[in-house]
């Protein structure tokens, strides 16, 4: 009897000890992929779909800094956000007060009328930008 005494004792002695639970593996993963998606939100983000008309001249400058994007369902872009045609001059002449030489580069759906592309380099031109090139796609 003093055994199972003694065997009770030892069991009632025994502490639980809680599991600790590392964090290093989860913040290590975390951060990668705060990193991951600081690098492929601009990429992602610059993804307007636009079918530009196929052209043979290539574009002289090497960055595009400012862009005007038309889309075939005619919704306006400038540099990749969205704005209306009223408040596209205010932000192109804030823009070419930086840089006046910068060439602004329309980039319009080959199913949008002429007449609309046109429309947005009278503005353009109106906010005074001094060079207007006109996006293609190179042909094959």
């Amino acid at each position: 009897m003093s055994k199972i005494r003694s065997l009770k004792k030892k069991k009632r002695k025994r502490r639980i000890e809680m599991p600790n639970v590392s964090l290093t593996p989860l913040i290590d993963t975390a951060l990668t992929l705060l990193v991951i998606f600081m690098i492929t939100a601009p990429i992602v983000h610059n993804g307007i779909k636009v079918d530009l008309p196929f052209g043979k001249s290539k574009e002289v400058g090497s960055q595009q800094e400012l862009v005007v994007t038309l889309r075939k369902d005619e919704k306006l872009f400038f540099n990749s956000y969205p704005i209306t045609k009223e408040n596209l001059v205010d932000s192109v002449k804030k823009a070419v007060a930086q840089k006046e030489d910068i060439p602004v580069y329309v980039k319009a759906d080959e199913s949008v009328s002429y007449g609309k592309v046109i429309e947005i380099v009278d503005q353009l031109k109106f906010a005074g930008v001094k060079f207007v090139a006109m996006s293609t796609r190179p042909s094959t």
